[in-house]
Order: C-alpha cells, then sequence, then structure tokens
C-alpha cells in the first residue's frame, strides 16, 4: 500500500514537471486580409454601372452579372472573413454593400419576370436615400481609418444622394451621378490594389494616408 502511494505520488510530481516545462503556444491569425477583395469587387462593379449611368455603355446582363456574383457574392465573402478577424467595421460594410448589388439586381429582375411592378421613382428615390444615409454614417467611421477610405466612402455618399435626387424629379442629374460613381468607383480599386501592393512589398507602395 505504501509503495502503490509512493507512485501515485511520483506520478503526479512527474506530470507538474512536465506541465512547468511545456511551453505555451500562442495562435497566430493566418486569415488573408479580406479588405482589397471587398473593395476591388465593390469598386470593379460600380465603375461599369457607373460606365452605364454617364451614357458611355447600355444595360447589360454583364452589369447584372457582376452586380450578383462579384460586387454582391464576393463582398458578402469578404465580410464574412471581416468578421473572424473582429473587424466589425469591414463586416458591416462589405456584407451590406455586397446585398445592395444583390438587392439591386433584384429590383431590376423581379418586374421582368413578372412577379411585380418595377419600383416607382418614388420608391427608389427612398431606397437610395436610405442607403445614403447608411453611407453618410459608415463615413464618420472612417474618419478613424485612412484618408483613402475616408474619399471612398465620401464620394459614394455623394453618389446615392445624387442618384436619389434623380429619382425625386431633379432632372439631369444621371449623367453627372455616373461620372461621379465612376470616381468613386476607381478610388475603391486604387485602396483595394495599394493595400495589397503594400504588403506585397513590405512598404508604402501606393500611399493611402493612414
Amino acid at each position: 500500500m505504501y509503495k502503490l502511494h509512493l507512485v501515485i505520488v511520483n506520478q503526479f510530481i512527474n506530470l507538474k514537471k512536465i506541465m512547468a516545462e511545456t511551453s505555451i503556444i500562442s495562435l497566430k491569425e493566418n486569415t488573408a486580409n479580406p479588405a482589397p477583395l471587398g473593395l476591388l469587387a465593390f469598386g470593379m462593379t460600380t465603375v461599369l454601372l457607373n460606365f452605364k449611368n454617364a451614357g458611355f455603355i447600355e444595360m447589360s446582363p454583364m452589369i447584372l452579372a457582376m452586380g450578383i456574383f462579384y460586387g454582391g457574392l464576393a463582398q458578402v465573402i469578404a465580410g464574412i472573413i471581416e468578421a473572424k478577424k473582429n473587424n466589425t467595421f469591414g463586416l458591416t460594410a462589405f456584407t451590406s454593400y455586397g446585398f445592395f448589388w444583390l438587392t439591386l439586381v433584384a429590383l431590376i429582375l423581379i418586374p421582368k419576370f413578372g412577379w411585380m411592378p418595377a419600383p416607382t421613382d418614388a420608391s427608389m428615390a427612398a431606397y437610395l436615400g436610405m442607403w445614403g444615409v447608411f453611407t453618410l454614417l459608415l463615413f464618420f467611421g472612417t474618419l478613424k481609418l485612412s484618408r483613402a477610405l475616408q474619399l471612398v466612402f465620401g464620394t459614394l455618399t455623394i453618389l446615392f444622394f445624387l442618384l436619389a435626387a434623380e429619382h425625386a424629379g431633379c432632372e439631369g442629374l444621371g449623367h453627372f451621378a455616373g461620372y461621379e460613381g465612376i470616381l468613386c468607383g476607381l478610388l475603391a480599386i486604387y485602396t483595394g490594389i495599394a493595400q495589397i501592393l503594400n504588403e506585397l512589398y513590405g512598404r508604402v507602395v501606393l500611399p493611402l494616408g493612414a
């Protein structure tokens, strides 16, 4: 009985030694930065849609496909990854604008399928105006982020309000909104590419005004 007791005590002592000698392993976050994906998806789709608004191209399945798969689904995926990285702003922005593109495509396609009548100008003004208010509120969040993101959200806020005003009866704003939207999209593309290149080269290749 005494020997059994000694064996148990020795095993307990050995266990404590092993635990003391075991190094603490820190878990490193290895998830890639999803922001460039979200910015490029938003920017490229925005540029193409506003080529149409500015009168350079016509509405086509190309724009709708970009809205569904790149502007829509790719941004939602980027937002989900931002959630894993505990980035509330990125989660909110990318998933929201991803679903914005999906709802915009739905607004175009639902009347084509004959499910409901096309939205009126008043309803589109309310829709775009609400997105303008949402974007304006997010713009205040970018004041804690880079100058590049401030320009993206600032020009996007203006774009939404311009489009809302056009549907509210201010004729002639559509073409101007198209040019402004192209600028907004190009700024988003620049910001996304800058993040990629700066990370790859380990230095500032394209400044973001952080």
